[in-house]
């Protein structure tokens, strides 16, 4: 099993520009079913998509792909229109929150927001909207959501991902393809993975993500890699703590950030004098959580909450 995205999911994108193309490009290749693009002035037109897979040698996949992918003027029309049911956003910043709303009001279940510096406010008017919406929003600033073998809809790259038995959430981009290769070099693999943001103002939570998992049975343990700034990791280690059922292993980006300084993302940032990674993993430590020390570590790490917790 899976969550969020499977070889069911219809995705359709959202900003057909250069970076849009590409990873929609990369991500009909890797056999996501991706059904449509919007765009407010090419209604009728479509996009043609072809080349070689990088799944070849799957059995009953091609090695090459052709797609000739129909783009609508609104969200509302290319559900009507294709059943699509995901949304990954590659609007710029200044549109991208009405993108997302757009997204909601046409009825999606799942909306990725690929898109980086769209601005506090208009992040704070999209959670209010959303609060109480059947749509989940993963993102903004996120690197997106993975199945192995089955649905990617997101920047990661695919060919590092395997089929197994860890999921995986992340603040971070570049630490969860990290973390994906350590997994799936140490045999491992994954049943997902979830990049929920760097941004100080997002969809989906470590919570939020932690609670899939633990109610998914092929998931048997759980890595998550925070950063500084903001109590999210600290929320999590009292719902771990409280509710988690598996093990988990995690590792805490910015332990030599000075404080007032961003490192990176948006909400990488220690204020106030909340929001250090020091806190952050004796919180995950005292909740039962195996911290890396490194981010060369986290495969390591998540070896060894697997034997502590006797399923290895």
């Amino acid at each position: 099993m899976s969550i969020l995205v499977d070889d069911t999911t219809k995705v359709l994108v959202q900003g057909l520009g250069s970076a849009g193309r590409f990873h929609t490009d990369k991500a009909i290749a890797y056999g996501t079913n991706v059904v449509a693009a919007v765009h407010p002035k090419r209604g009728g037109e479509s996009e043609r998509f072809e080349g070689a897979t990088d799944h070849s040698g799957v059995p009953g996949r091609d090695d090459r792909y052709a797609l000739d992918l129909p783009i609508f003027r609104t969200v509302r029309e290319a559900v009507r229109a294709t059943g699509a049911n995901a949304s990954v956003i590659f609007v710029p910043p200044p549109g991208a929150a009405d993108a997302i709303l757009e997204a909601a009001d046409a009825g999606l279940e799942l909306v990725v927001a690929i898109t980086e510096g769209i601005p506090i406010m208009d992040m704070v008017t999209v959670k209010r909207v959303l609060q109480g919406s059947p749509t989940r929003l993963v993102g903004p600033n996120c690197p997106g959501v993975i199945t192995p073998h089955a649905c990617k809809i997101g920047i990661m790259p695919g060919y590092i991902h395997e089929g197994g038995r860890i999921g995986v959430v992340s603040r971070s981009g570049t630490l969860t393809y990290e973390a994906v290769k350590q997994l799936t070099d140490n045999g491992l693999g994954q049943t997902s993975a979830v990049g929920i943001g760097g941004d100080p103002v997002n969809g989906t939570n470590f919570v939020d993500v932690l609670e899939l998992y633990n109610d998914d049975p092929a998931t048997e343990g759980v890595i998550m890699i925070g950063e500084i700034g903001g109590s999210a990791e600290e929320e999590a280690a009292a719902w771990i703590e409280a509710n988690m059922s598996k093990p988990v292993a995690a590792f805490i980006a910015g332990t030599t950030a000075p404080p007032g300084k961003r490192m990176g993302h948006a909400g990488a940032i220690i204020s106030g004098g909340r929001g250090t990674a020091k806190d952050k993993i004796a919180a995950l430590e005292a909740a039962g959580v195996v911290v890396a020390q490194t981010p060369s570590d986290m495969g390591a790490a998540m070896l060894s909450a697997m034997a502590r917790a006797g399923n290895r």
